[in-house]
């Protein structure tokens, strides 16, 4: 059996899985992601990312029911920076991903400083709150305290990797979300320039995230029950091990993840960087992948049911019966500012035709067509960076009900197909800690439905004005992100 874990950014999760497929048992926990200055999205390892482990390793462990456990990987959110000392003690909290923007100085400083071309064509993607190399700037200029007794840089999977096993390593795939400190071409850190940004730290040694890289150690067995020797592959960020769990893995396949934000990667045959998306080293050794995101998805529509009421279920039933195109309603859903392929952390949402007679089943499904167009911009941009888009799996929690996948295959035009399991990341661990150990997962989670497009609808027109609305009102989404700034400072100085 193998033990597959997995810490997001709103809960955490984990499975057990036998060697031929079946899930034997699945554990999660929630918890909350702190916000301790606008723009700031931070976790406290030890709280959230450790304490989640061991809880829900334990209870794995009692699910195990004494058969012996083969092999364990993990995952986390990512790419984020944890400065932690020379025996991994975490100096502060963990800053996440690309919803934490505080580094905005920093990204045009060192893009002014290495050039931007370059960087694109060194490290496959642009600098943007998505990378950490401005985030170890940022650290080292505002909190030079931590900085100087900074010795590791650490992810969620890292961190875990090394509390279980002893072992400063990072996988591939995620140092590649490192710009500036990764070479994509030569697959190894770009030393000249982490000295720069980073001089005197020790970078991890690189692996893939197929590598057992060590074992389960004593103190992390007396911790968490599981046995000391269980071999521990390295695991990635939890949006690449849930494209495993689906079996997205050769060129032209795209997993798209439907969550708290919209995830799509793109297996691609070699490195495609493009100024709109996020060139990066996938998961199998040697492998490429392009990927998107967008900076709410799941959040808004959790938003309009915050404001409405009621439940998800009545909403996607009352909004299944609008027609297409809401009754003249158009979103976007930029209401955290926007990723990819905008790169605009100053983006804001904008609901446009609102009328009186306009309620809540019209709102709900304009939103889930806002996102829908999100995502097939973002499929263009692909394409447009030479990846091909053959095969689309769709996974998440979005994926219940039917009504948004639906959307969205009529929206791209594509079909989109769907696999028996959705628990995610926590199962594409699993995967990789399987195949570790020379079990064949390709049979693990097999496509159980398609959700075809509908050839018929007015989505066509709407797109043009979806791609044509935030130009129009760049300049007021602007100012009003200034003024929501300028907000939130005079509230923190009060």
């Amino acid at each position: 059996m193998y033990v597959g874990i997995d810490i997001g950014t709103s809960a955490s999760k984990g499975v057990l899985v036998r060697s031929d497929g079946t899930v034997r048992h699945r554990a999660g926990r929630p918890h909350a992601v702190s916000t301790p200055a606008p723009g700031w999205f931070e976790h406290d390892a030890e709280a959230v990312w450790w304490r989640d482990f061991v809880s829900i390793a334990q209870e794995l462990v009692l699910a195990a029911g004494g058969e012996p456990l083969d092999g364990l990987a993990v995952s986390g959110i990512g790419p984020c920076l944890l400065p932690a000392s020379s025996d991994g003690t975490p100096l502060r909290p963990a800053i996440l991903y690309g919803v934490d923007t505080r580094a905005t100085a920093e990204i045009a400083e060192l893009t002014d400083l290495f050039g931007g071309d370059e960087i694109l064509r060194r490290g496959g993607s642009p600098l943007t709150s998505q990378a950490v190399g401005p985030k170890l700037r940022w650290l080292a200029v505002n909190e030079p305290h931590v900085w100087a007794r900074t010795r590791m840089l650490l992810m969620a999977s890292s961190f875990l990797v090394h509390r279980l096993t002893g072992q400063y390593v990072l996988d591939h795939h995620s140092a590649s979300q490192c710009s500036p400190l990764y070479d994509l071409g030569r697959r190894e850190w770009a030393s000249d320039w982490a000295a720069v940004v980073a001089p005197g730290l020790e970078l991890p040694s690189l692996v893939w995230p197929t590598e057992v890289v060590g074992q389960v150690g004593a103190a992390a067995s007396a911790a968490t029950g599981l046995p000391v020797g269980l071999p521990v592959t390295a695991g990635t960020i939890d949006a690449w091990a849930e494209s495993v769990s689906v079996g997205v893995r050769a060129p032209g396949d795209v997993m798209v993840m439907y969550g708290t934000t919209m995830f799509l990667v793109q297996v691609v045959d070699q490195p495609r960087p493009h100024p709109g998306l996020w060139t990066t080293s996938g998961v199998f050794p040697g492998s490429s992948t392009l990927a998107a995101g967008m900076a709410t998805s799941g959040a808004v529509t959790d938003w309009v049911r915050g404001l409405v009421g009621g439940s998800f279920a009545d909403l996607v039933a009352q909004a299944a019966d609008v027609p297409a195109g809401s009754r003249g309603l158009l979103v976007l859903p930029y209401f955290a500012g926007e990723r990819t392929p905008l790169f605009d952390p100053s983006a804001r949402g904008m609901i446009a035709g609102l009328t009186l007679s306009h309620g809540a089943p019209e709102l709900y499904r304009a939103v889930l067509e806002g996102i829908a167009y999100g995502v097939r911009h973002n499929l263009e941009t692909m394409t447009s960076a030479g990846g091909s888009a053959q095969r689309l799996v769709a996974v998440g929690g979005g994926t219940q009900g039917g009504l948004w996948t639906q959307i969205v295959s009529d929206v791209t035009g594509l079909p989109q197909q769907l696999t028996r399991e959705s628990i995610g990341a926590c199962l594409g661990n699993a995967m990789l800690a399987a195949a570790a150990d020379g079990v064949d997962v390709a049979g693990w989670n097999p496509v159980v439905q398609t959700v075809e497009p509908s050839p018929d609808g007015p989505y066509e027109e709407f797109y043009a004005h979806y791609t044509s609305l935030y130009p129009a009102t760049l300049d007021t989404a602007h100012f009003l992100a200034g003024q929501q700034h300028r907000a939130a400072r005079q509230e923190r100085a009060e």
